[in-house]
């Protein structure tokens, strides 16, 4: 990935083990699709209800060539199965999406799918 990935927390402590798994995810990604720019990830917890766990929403903002996609999932008591399933969510967006490589001149090439 040429960009950089934003990871934002809200309300949810920092944690370097939870920031890697989601810099592999991003990796993970970026393999799939070679034309990601950048990629925004937002965890926020939700207003925990008394007797009632806490919930999660993620938010996945991925800038493609020529394209922008918005992945957002909500309401999952596990964070870590909300986060999947917003990545999950933004592959299948991505396998819509144009795929192009850039050569090392910086000249854009059309990647044929075999």
């Amino acid at each position: 990935m040429t960009g950089t990935v934003q990871i934002t927390l809200r309300d949810i402590p920092p944690s370097k083990a939870f920031e890697r798994w989601i810099r592999r995810k991003v990796a993970g990604l970026e393999k799939f699709h070679p034309g990601i720019v950048s990629c925004r990830v937002v965890a926020e917890a939700a207003r925990a209800y008394p007797r009632k766990s806490a919930e999660f929403i993620i938010s996945l903002g991925i800038t493609v060539a020529g394209a922008k996609i918005t992945v957002n999932r909500d309401h999952n008591d596990d964070i870590y199965v909300a986060l999947r399933e917003a990545f999950r969510a933004a592959r299948r967006e991505l396998d819509g999406c144009p795929r192009e490589r850039l050569d090392t001149d910086g000249a854009a090439r059309e990647r044929h799918r075999a």
